[in-house]
């Protein structure tokens, strides 16, 4: 039996990439799962994946949504708890990168998807699953990123708003403390996702970029981040709250290069 059987554990943007590999991190730990992504067939696809490590059917739960439109949020939170009755784990993974400057022509535009998204789409979910999870004693671990704490060129509006989910977990994590929630946060740098294919750069160009910008030499891949959200969601993580964990090669304590 798991560390984590018996608790539920909600991840969004579960369809790809850190969310996809943190869910299979949990299922093999034992946990019950909402997947949440827009992509309803990876979902489903990473379903089946969840179930061959050896979960039953009804202890994984699908569902497509989009975090940008309110009631679909609400549906998550309330199809979570009609399906589970209780909510132990909610991982904020969803997001995404658009490239911005002070110069571009739709700034304002990318600007508020990006708030929207990957902000304001944490702060709804949060705020409803809280009852849950101050319940069950629960926890939060967000998904943010080394454009929370470094400045990356190029990258302003999605820097703002991983800046902004940093602030948002140490004052959500000294807001539940004393209701016995945690809440922390991971900061991967380069990371080999989809993600870091919507630029037009093939993943050897992105292996060479990482290779300059991390002190380590390289990328990091999802397999290096999911058990790091999992040990913060564990009992191991029992006194560690309000914690932004650097994933990054190193990259966060390094001068620009």
């Amino acid at each position: 039996m798991g560390e984590f059987e018996g608790k539920v554990v909600l991840i969004t943007g579960a369809s790809s990439g850190i969310g996809a590999e943190t869910a299979l991190e949990f299922a093999s730990s034992g946990a019950s799962l909402v997947l949440v992504g827009r992509d309803e067939e990876r979902l489903e696809k990473y379903a089946q994946d969840c179930l061959a490590k050896g979960l039953t059917k009804e202890k994984v739960l699908t569902i497509k949504a989009d975090m940008c439109v309110e009631d679909d949020v609400k549906r998550i939170m309330e199809s979570t708890i009609t399906h589970f009755g209780r909510l132990d784990v909610l991982v904020n993974n969803a997001g995404a990168c658009v490239l911005s400057s002070l110069s571009s022509e739709n700034l304002m535009e990318t600007y508020d998807h990006m708030i929207k998204l990957n902000v304001r789409s944490v702060l709804q979910i949060t705020n409803l699953a809280a009852p849950h999870l101050i319940e069950s004693k629960g926890c939060v671990v967000n998904v943010s990123s080394i454009c929370g704490k470094r400045v990356v060129p190029g990258m302003l509006a999605y820097n703002i708003s991983k800046a902004a989910i940093d602030q948002f977990t140490r004052c959500t994590a000294l807001d539940l403390a004393a209701k016995g929630v945690r809440v922390n946060a991971v900061n991967p740098g380069a990371i080999m996702t989809p993600l870091q294919t919507v630029f037009g750069m093939s993943a050897e160009d992105n292996h060479e970029r990482a290779r300059k910008v991390h002190p380590m030499g390289r990328a990091g891949e999802v397999n290096e981040v999911a058990p790091a959200i999992k040990f913060l969601a564990s009992n191991a993580a029992s006194f560690i709250t309000g914690e932004t964990l650097s994933i990054d090669g190193g990259r966060h304590v390094s001068c620009a290069r």
